[in-house]
């Protein structure tokens, strides 16, 4: 290999090195619109499925935000990539808890998919960072999705969805009347009670309730190609209660919302009222704002005091309450450009919301009240354990230690390089300079 081979080889290795070191070291960008999942569990909130912004299936993408850290969305460069041990096919509109014996399990089941060998349930062990097929006992092996479900004393609650049913190559949407309950410490499938429950339903939304009363609202009642003009009212409410297995339903009164679908709710701190946020509507009445609560002790909805950047609404997002705020991730009606994929909405004080940008993981001002234990559980260990962001810190001490290195060791190897390629240009100059005086005295 010539000199000049030789210099250009290692000045290709090392632009190899320095776009690789680069490219570990660049920000994680997700490609997620939509029809994700947005799980809690030790202050990260983990994010997978969904589609794009065209309507495609996002490829195997797994990631998380980390809420241990105060952070500013509009510059949110703290995201995580976790996609490098995902083994869950593309897909969306999929449902996930957190759950197992332990409570720090994510557990993902069904979804719209492309890939007809994806299994019905995954669990995701936020301890040893893994993904597992779970084997579930009990006769229940049906894909659904566009539902929303709610975790309560480690049971998964599914009530209703979608089922795609395909015939001939044809596709057809079976809306389908029944409550399924995935128990994630034994493993299990099991049926609750359909007496005097709400019609089947899609892109609806449920919460838990401090009296273990899960509350179901709005959503569509028809095929997905008639969704504008099926949208349920918001005048009536259905409770399940989780203990007694049994459907009440309760009229709503006040500033009632127009009838609506793919919106979200989360409890406030105080355990007695809904706040819910955009969807889409059949009634532009009340697109005054994307701001509804529904107070608990009256069932009264009313639009309450908000004050800072109000966001653009959005539909077939995800919401978590985290802190003192209700955590709104990614949908369809925002531009990315503009506006962040995580919207803060400061509930911690009833009087007044507050839409902000930075996020500030202290303890909330007021504390939902926890549901009481039943009599023959008591908290597992890992539950009694505070996370701190001390201990987020050292999980990322060596993430940070190897990009240090990796960046110092790409320095020296540039320094080297470019001593060789000093060193290489001397000297043939130098040769040059003989083979010119040489020419000279001949």
């Amino acid at each position: 290999m010539s000199k000049n081979s030789l210099a250009y080889f290692i000045s290709w290795i090392l632009l190899q090195f320095l776009f690789g070191v680069n490219c570990q070291m660049m920000p994680f960008k997700p490609t997620v619109s939509y029809g994700h999942t947005a799980t809690l569990i030790d202050n990260k909130l983990y994010i997978i499925g969904g589609r794009d912004i065209n309507g495609k299936f996002v490829g195997k993408e797994f990631f998380y935000l980390d809420f241990s850290v105060p952070f500013d969305t509009q510059k949110l460069l703290l995201w995580q990539d976790l996609s490098y041990i995902d083994l869950v096919p593309p897909h969306s509109e999929a449902e996930s808890v957190k759950g197992g014996a332990n409570n720090d399990t994510l557990f993902l089941y069904g979804g719209e998919i492309s890939d007809q060998t994806m299994a019905l349930v995954y669990t995701f062990d936020s301890q040893s960072i893994t993904w597992t097929i779970s084997k579930i006992t009990g006769d229940y092996n049906v894909r659904k999705f566009r539902l929303t479900a709610v975790e309560h004393y480690g049971k998964m609650y599914l009530y209703s969805g979608v089922n795609k049913v395909i015939n001939n190559n044809v596709a057809s949407y079976v809306f389908l009347n029944e409550m399924v309950i995935l128990d994630t410490i034994n493993l299990s499938w099991s049926k609750g009670s359909l007496i005097n429950a709400p019609s089947p339903r899609a892109d609806y939304d449920a919460t838990l309730l401090p009296n273990d009363n899960i509350i179901y609202l709005g959503g569509v009642s028809a095929p997905p190609t008639a969704y504008m003009s099926n949208a349920l009212t918001l005048s009536e409410v259905y409770l399940y209660n989780t203990i007694n297995d049994n459907w009440s339903k309760k009229i709503t009164s006040g500033k009632i919302p127009s009838n609506r679908a793919a919106f979200s709710t989360v409890l406030g701190l105080d355990g007695q009222r809904i706040i819910i946020f955009g969807g889409f509507f059949d009634d532009p009445g009340y697109l005054d704002t994307t701001l509804y609560v529904l107070d608990l002790t009256n069932f009264n909805w009313y639009i309450p005091k908000i004050s800072g950047n109000i966001p653009k609404y959005r539909k077939f997002h995800q919401a978590n309450v985290i802190g003192k705020y209700m955590v709104i991730s990614f949908g369809i009606g925002y531009n990315k450009s503009v506006e962040s994929d995580i919207l803060l909405l400061d509930i911690s004080n009833i009087e007044e919301y507050v839409w902000t940008t930075t996020f500030d993981p202290s303890v909330p001002n007021s504390i939902i009240p926890a549901p009481s234990l039943p009599p023959s559980s008591s908290p597992s260990p890992s539950s009694l354990q505070p996370s701190s962001s001390s201990s987020q810190l050292s999980n990322n001490i060596p993430a940070m230690a190897g990009a240090i290195v990796g960046s110092l060791f790409c320095g020296i190897l540039l320094s080297f390089g470019g001593f060789f390629l000093y060193k290489w240009n001397k000297n043939k100059q130098k040769q040059r300079g003989i083979i010119r005086i040489q020419g000279n005295v001949n």
